[in-house]
């Protein structure tokens, strides 16, 4: 088996659910976060595959409101996911919760610090967890993600509103052969102009998503209402990198291009052809730029005089 048998970490009632890729596990401690509705089946393996090999020891969990990971029915809050991006409804849950979710998974993994790669709203999880527990995070990759200090109304300058309308439109799968449909529409939608679409691998995660959020509105509903009240990105100084795919159907790279400008230092990845997703073709120059990230942020906190370019497997 390529992962880990799934287990659970715990905050407060919320338990996440989470596996291990089985390959790298001495490796460097890298935690990815995956995006709305979508749960961590979606990662593909390959590029699971390409961060081992990269040196990392490679894990991924649920957030909550999605997949094996608890899901908060009963809320109030409104099932027009755009209405609570516009922070038109009261929230569930905050974005501080959703941060403390990603170091509930870390603590279970026995980690004290990781490298954290988050992509789409996970993107936006990793940069609030290295606002929030900066000595829990080695270095931050945000990919195809706003930036934290977008919130409300704001964010629809970087949303391209034309795919947000096709997202819209999607019917509520009713059964698992209609949410497999719908997943590979979602996959379609998100795809990389520029590179072909690997059908074959979209529908392996897809399937492999137990209980997908996808035909829950309300649960999209209140991950994007979480409303975050930390501290605004310019007061990030964990080492960071931030790609983006020029050719985004979803998020223009504004996005990308803002989220930069306020972390000091960042390196900014701007993939041509790219989309909303990582495409095979590219899963070996991504792993290649975290790679990278680490070893530069290893080289600053070495001190005066050693070298040394790895910063060595999790020792806790």
């Amino acid at each position: 088996m390529t992962w880990t048998a799934r287990r659970f970490a715990r905050n407060g009632t919320v338990e996440l659910a989470y596996d291990r890729f089985q390959e790298g596990a001495q490796g460097e401690p890298l935690l990815l976060v995956m995006g709305l509705a979508v749960s961590r089946h979606w990662w593909p393996r390959q590029l699971c595959a390409a961060f081992a090999a990269a040196g990392f020891s490679v894990a991924r969990y649920d957030q909550r409101d999605v997949g094996e990971s608890t899901r908060l029915t009963g809320s109030a809050t409104s099932g027009n996911p755009f209405m609570a991006l516009a922070g038109r409804r009261r929230a569930a849950y905050t974005a501080e919760d959703l941060a403390d979710d990603t170091l509930a998974v870390m603590d279970e993994l026995g980690w004290k610090s990781a490298h954290l790669f988050g992509h789409s709203l996970g993107g936006l999880v990793a940069q609030r967890v290295a606002l929030r527990h900066p000595d829990r995070v080695r270095t931050l990759t945000s990919s195809a993600a706003l930036p934290s200090d977008v919130g409300g109304l704001g964010a629809f300058r970087h949303l391209r509103l034309g795919t947000l309308a096709k997202f819209a439109r999607l019917k509520p799968p009713r059964d698992r052969d209609e949410r497999i449909a719908t997943g590979l529409a979602v996959a379609r939608l998100c795809a990389s102009p520029g590179y072909p679409f690997d059908e074959t691998e979209a529908r392996e995660r897809i399937t492999a998503d137990v209980d997908t959020a996808l035909a829950d509105a309300k649960a999209q509903s209140r991950q994007i209402g979480a409303t975050w009240h930390g501290p605004p990105l310019s007061e990030l100084r964990v080492p960071a990198l931030v790609l983006h795919g020029t050719d985004d159907p979803l998020l223009r790279p504004s996005a990308a291009r803002a989220t930069a400008a306020a972390i000091p230092d960042a390196r900014l990845v701007l993939q041509p052809g790219v989309g909303h997703d990582i495409p095979r073709e590219r899963h070996l120059a991504v792993a290649a730029e975290v790679r990278a990230l680490a070893d530069r942020a290893a080289r600053a906190a070495a001190p005066t005089g050693q070298g040394g370019d790895r910063g060595g497997p999790d020792r806790s």
